[in-house]
């Protein structure tokens, strides 16, 4: 393996390189990937449009192809956000306008390609703001392979698709999680629930690596990573537990906090999620496995937690 910067005065950096990952690796076979420190690309997923895929202008590697926007990680940026700012940079794709669901990896040693799935939560329209393209298009899921794709999006596409049904949702039950530390959150139990909300939040802005935990589908082993919707559901003095923005869902129980969770579940499993519940409570487990859901104990989750710390 060799790193060959590009050359100044070429279309993609007419200036020269503009980061150190703006490189091209070669291979010991003598194939050339873009980006020493491995590529990240982002599959905005709407499912009233389809995917958006960008036509790569002819100079650039396979042109003419049909991709997802993305290109070379910078140094110490993850994949995540690597993705994030090239749709960003290359076609406009605001933050906000989308949720990360999954992120799926293509490991060649030398050389890695981190493809993030993500739900559109906002519509918007792309923009071409680089020279890498020639268009920007919503492309129904169904019409994708009938596109000239750059070979390697062409392989990947039937896995990545197949992780298109897949949504997961963990639901949990706050006050069996928070009850089962006997750390004096009797004391203060808003607080206790603002404290594990925190650290679930944490937990999924990771990226949660053990599929298993998150969804039984069987496509897991193609996701590295899943970054799954968490409602966690609070009752009694819980309630009172502060409106702080977090990518976890306060659900505040009216009544009795079993109830709401099944309620929770129902809703979600209506929706297409695939549920996983946490709680430690038979009675409870047994009714939400009644209506499709996985169940995790609290210890399950709290032993994820801590490795996270």
């Amino acid at each position: 393996m060799s790193i060959v910067p590009p050359p100044a005065g070429e279309p993609r950096r007419p200036d020269g390189p503009q980061d150190p990952g703006d490189a091209w690796v070669i291979a010991p076979t003598g194939e050339r990937y873009w980006g020493r420190f491995g590529a990240a690309g982002l599959l905005a997923y709407d499912p009233a449009r389809g995917v958006l895929l960008q036509h790569r202008v002819s100079w650039s590697h396979f042109g003419g192809t049909w991709a997802l926007p993305g290109g070379a990680r910078h140094e110490g940026e993850s994949a995540l956000d690597g993705a994030l700012r090239e749709a960003r940079e290359e076609a406009g794709v605001a933050g906000g306008s989308v949720r990360p669901r999954l992120a799926s990896l293509l490991e060649l040693g030398y050389w890695s390609y981190t493809t993030v799935v993500a739900d559109v939560v906002e519509p918007f329209e792309p923009v071409i703001s680089d020279p890498e393209s020639v268009a920007l298009e919503w492309v129904p899921v169904d019409e994708v392979a009938d596109r000239p794709l750059h070979p390697s999006f062409a392989e990947g596409w039937p896995a990545l698709r197949a992780l298109l049904s897949t949504r997961p949702a963990i639901v949990v039950d706050a006050a069996n999680v928070v009850g089962s530390v006997p750390d004096g959150w009797w004391r203060d139990r808003a607080g206790a629930a603002g404290r594990l909300r925190s650290r679930l939040g944490r937990w999924v802005a990771n990226g949660v690596a053990d599929g298993g935990f998150v969804t039984r589908h069987d496509a897991d082993s193609d996701a590295v990573a899943w970054f799954p919707e968490v409602h966690l559901v609070v009752e009694g003095a819980a309630r009172g537990v502060d409106d702080e923005e977090s990518v976890v869902e306060i659900v505040r129980a009216p009544g009795h906090g079993d109830d709401e969770i099944v309620a929770v579940v129902s809703r979600l499993i209506d929706a297409g999620r695939s549920v996983l519940a946490v709680t430690s409570d038979r009675d409870l487990r047994a009714r939400v496995e009644g209506l499709g859901a996985t169940t995790r104990s609290s210890g399950d989750l709290l032993a994820r937690l801590d490795a996270v710390g």
